[in-house]
């Protein structure tokens, strides 16, 4: 990022980009207060709880989103910003090594101080201090700041996404299995297209973002990439699709299993996706719009990468390559459900998506591909604290795509890279089959 201006007159505001700062703060307005309409229904008790390491408090998803703009925006062009709360800066750092010490991530639940009222309070105040420096910066200052508040926006969006998944591991936690959205109910009748494939001849691909609007770093350096003859499904796994492989024994079948999936299925106890359970002969499972019973027309979720691969043995399939992947959507337009719709849940594909070769490609649920997550041909992390944002963590993890029922429309792209541990299942996760064709 670009150094402070030099103190002196005050900046010129032009009117050549007047346009773009009502824009940025209006992009900034809307994604911070869908963070706020995320959370209108909870109570504060709902709030504080930590499940699992890998879940965060609602309180400290909004306190971290605001400490990142306070951060990297705030501190570095307001003149004589200072914190009202220099703690905060300790509190709600994730994971940014470069930007100070931060607290335990395990231990996040532990902290019940600050409330979820000054939480609250801590966002306004930031939001008002980003009105005011947006809105009084030169088109020098405004050149430097765009691009640093886009990805703070893009990172809020990633969080709203994280705080719909991790309240619902919350609730799933309670034995009053708490409603958090009531149920949209559609009543139309699903005839479900069979499971077929589509195939692709081979073909040398242009891979990642062309650089035109925000992208992540990890999207790119844009790059050629062989993709040998492969066919895709024409839509994800269904429940009643998984459910065949359960009444077949498949978590009880090693042959399927890479060796660290055996070892997770045995220590973890796993005989279903997460939140399926098991009742008087009949499966059930945990949405958050409360405890019903499997509508087997919706892909499943709530896969690991372990499961999803081991489903594909199973049928005589595998998982697609993000680079199969990509080539396959790149004449697809991006629709279908996304966390805009309010469903907070899979849907079964209906008539219009069904007429497609290719349905529910975004939305709905992330797709695991079997590709590493790896950096394309000359990836570099840029210098800093913001450097740390995705390549610390090309390690140990597989891509996914497409997005899912919790993902933002407006945050989802063709190249973008979402990256998990194969045994994580509190994403809505789905499966994708492909097949070679060589």
């Amino acid at each position: 990022m670009a150094a402070v201006p030099a103190a002196g007159a005050p900046p010129a505001v032009t009117e050549t980009n007047s346009g773009r700062r009502e824009e940025l703060l209006a992009r900034f307005h809307e994604v911070r207060n869908f963070s706020t309409r995320l959370t209108e229904h909870l109570a504060p008790e709902d709030c504080v709880v930590q499940s699992m390491p890998d879940v965060s408090p609602t309180k400290w998803h909004l306190a971290h989103t605001t400490w990142f703009f306070e951060t990297f925006v705030l501190k570095k062009w307001m003149s004589g910003y200072q914190s009202e709360v220099p703690e905060y800066a300790y509190l709600f750092n994730s994971y940014y090594n470069a930007a100070g010490d931060m607290h335990r991530r395990d231990l996040r639940g532990l902290i019940s101080r600050p409330t979820v009222n000054e939480s609250v309070r801590f966002r306004e105040s930031i939001n008002a201090h980003i009105d005011d420096l947006v809105s009084g910066a030169d088109d020098r200052l405004l050149d430097e700041m765009e691009p640093i508040i886009t990805l703070g926006i893009h990172h809020e969006q990633q969080h709203q996404e994280l705080l719909v998944t991790d309240i619902k591991h919350v609730f799933a936690q309670n034995p009053l299995y708490p409603v958090y959205r009531e149920r949209k109910i559609d009543k139309r009748k699903i005839d479900m297209s069979p499971l077929r494939f589509e195939e692709f001849d081979e073909a040398t691909i242009e891979i990642g973002h062309d650089g035109n609007d925000f992208a992540y770093d990890n999207e790119g350096p844009r790059h050629r990439a062989l993709v040998l003859p492969f066919a895709l499904a024409n839509r994800p796994v269904t429940n009643a699709e998984y459910l065949e492989f359960i009444q077949d024994n498949g978590y009880s079948r090693a042959q399927f299993w890479l060796s660290l999936g055996w070892m997770a299925v045995n220590e973890q106890k796993w005989r279903a996706p997460l939140y399926w359970i098991e009742r008087d002969g009949e499966w059930w499972n945990f949405t958050l719009s409360g405890f019903r019973k499997i509508d087997m027309n919706e892909p499943v979720t709530h896969i690991s990468y372990f499961e999803a691969d081991a489903f594909a043995n199973w049928k005589g399939a595998r998982l697609p390559t993000e680079f199969e992947w990509e080539r396959a959507a790149d004449k697809i337009d991006i629709d279908g459900n996304f966390v805009e719709s309010e469903t907070f849940h899979p849907q079964p594909s209906n008539s219009l998506t069904q007429d497609r070769q290719l349905q529910q490609m975004f939305g709905d649920v992330w797709e695991w591909t079997r590709s590493s997550y790896s950096p394309y041909p000359g990836y570099r992390a840029e210098a800093g604290a913001l450097g740390e944002y995705n390549g610390k963590f090309m390690c140990n993890q597989y891509v996914l795509r497409g997005g899912s029922c919790a993902t933002s429309r407006t945050h989802i792209r063709k190249t973008y890279r979402n990256f998990f541990q194969p045994e994580k299942r509190w994403q809505f996760t789905g499966i994708r089959l492909a097949r070679d064709l060589t």
